[in-house]
């Protein structure tokens, strides 16, 4: 998109904001009911899912939401080729591009953005966006981005001149980096990538030469950016601070926001849609993106049925962050529906330090994209100062003593590139990895 454009969208996104929270939930409905009927139209997977739930034309648009089939990651992966409405679009043929090609923001065909989420399982799953729902979603991170602004006050920001220094995993076809490097695209600024693999000194030389004055990344990446701030490593004067990827918790955020001079806008999304919600302060909480999204939770469980990507429509999506939704208050400020508890995944780094007291860190989504067949699960736990354990979960007719060399291969590989080769590491193969059972969710790393 070019600069006129993106302000021309991002001023249309924005008089959402402006609806009663009644004009809101009819707009939501009335994009819902066209995602569900051009599924059933378009999706030869959702018309027969539809179908078998007695769902038809006739009673698509009347029939409630609840009783529509579920999705999940899973199911996704096995009728992928059948879900997607691009005619002759494959998934293997998306694999082979995403092994084939350099990591890249450039789009499949000319026209398909393609996000890589793997997860800790193993095998890649892909999510699809057209050129249309790409520039849908750029716009929410955008408007994410510029929250409590009004239109001339995020002009103003603007042009002063914005150098955007995203810190995160940015080394693959990760959502978060395509999305956010599009996105400053999109507004005219200058960019840095800071990848989680590479050295501190790097980071303190790029940061050094770059001078950023936005600030968006990893919570955990970003407190390690604070922490140089508070040592004196780096000086960075800071309009902005965008927080993504991880739930960043009220201590963490007083923290870094004291450290950094300038309050965090928490921004929430995920592989299957980008753009989610923001929270720009604790007391207001997290709002979610009624106008791009339908969000229910259902017995604990939470599902997404995103409103503007039709390449590959996703229809009570399952996933597994837990949150509880409320209602806006009757003057709150947005009229969108507001979540309350864990958003995301959170992960500890594991910290090391050499024989000389020089510490580094490894984050675990710099080791989260293994995917070596027979490899269900992994998980990490730091034995010592410069040592840690990596437990495997493998299939039952796995070959482990391959697994345990292409194991061994990669994560040397992984912490040369960092600059730790000091570091020891042991492979440990167990039955199972459990989930934490009060998320759902496994923690890379053991405590």
């Amino acid at each position: 998109m070019n600069y006129g454009k993106v302000l021309w969208k991002l001023y249309k996104s924005k008089g959402n904001l402006k609806k009663s929270r009644e004009q809101m939930k009819i707009f939501q409905e009335e994009k819902l009911r066209k995602m569900l009927r051009f599924a059933y139209e378009k999706s030869e997977y959702y018309h027969e899912a539809f179908e078998a739930a007695g769902i038809t034309a006739k009673n698509i648009d009347k029939t409630p939401i609840t009783a529509f089939p579920t999705m999940d990651k899973e199911k996704l992966f096995q009728n992928f080729d059948r879900l997607v409405t691009v005619r002759d679009l494959k998934q293997e043929e998306l694999r082979r591009f995403d092994e084939s090609e350099k990591p890249g923001r450039e789009p499949y065909l000319g026209k398909y953005h393609v996000v890589h989420s793997s997860g800790s399982t193993g095998t890649p799953a892909y999510f699809l966006y057209d050129e249309q729902a790409w520039e849908d979603m750029l716009i929410g991170i955008i408007r994410g981005g510029l929250w409590d602004l009004t239109m001339m006050q995020s002009l103003g920001l603007l042009w002063q001149g914005l150098r955007i220094v995203y810190v995160a995993a940015t080394d693959g076809r990760y959502g978060g980096a395509m999305a956010v490097g599009d996105g400053i695209d999109g507004v005219g600024a200058k960019q840095l990538h800071l990848d989680i693999k590479q050295p501190l000194t790097e980071w303190i030389r790029s940061l050094k030469k770059f001078k950023p004055n936005v600030v968006i990344g990893y919570p955990s990446a970003i407190k390690i950016l604070a922490e140089l701030q508070e040592r004196g490593d780096i000086t960075i004067k800071l309009k902005r601070v965008i927080s993504c990827g991880e739930p960043l918790g009220v201590s963490q955020r007083q923290d870094l926001e004291s450290i950094l001079g300038t309050s965090i806008i928490n921004f929430y999304g995920a592989s299957e849609s980008l753009a989610l919600g923001v929270e720009s302060n604790t007391a207001d909480g997290m709002f979610l993106f009624d106008d791009m999204n339908y969000i229910e939770v259902v017995d604990g469980n939470m599902y997404l049925t995103c409103l503007y990507n039709k390449a590959q429509p996703l229809i009570r999506y399952h996933l597994t962050d837990q949150i509880t939704l409320q209602e806006p208050k009757a003057k709150s400020r947005y009229p969108f529906t507001k979540s309350v508890g864990l958003l995301g995944r959170s992960e500890d780094l594991l910290w090391f330090e050499d024989e000389a007291g020089k510490p580094d860190f490894l984050h675990p989504l710099a080791i989260e994209g293994f995917c070596i067949e027979g490899l269900r699960d992994y998980q990490f736990k730091k034995t010592k100062k410069d040592a840690f354990v990596m437990s495997a979960e493998t299939s039952s007719h796995a070959d482990r003593q391959y697994i345990e060399a292409e194991m061994q291969r990669q994560m040397a590989g992984i912490l040369a590139e960092k600059g730790l080769s000091y570091v020891d590491f042991q492979i440990k193969f167990v039955e199972e990895i459990l989930p934490n059972p009060k998320t759902g969710k496994k923690q890379l790393i053991a405590v």
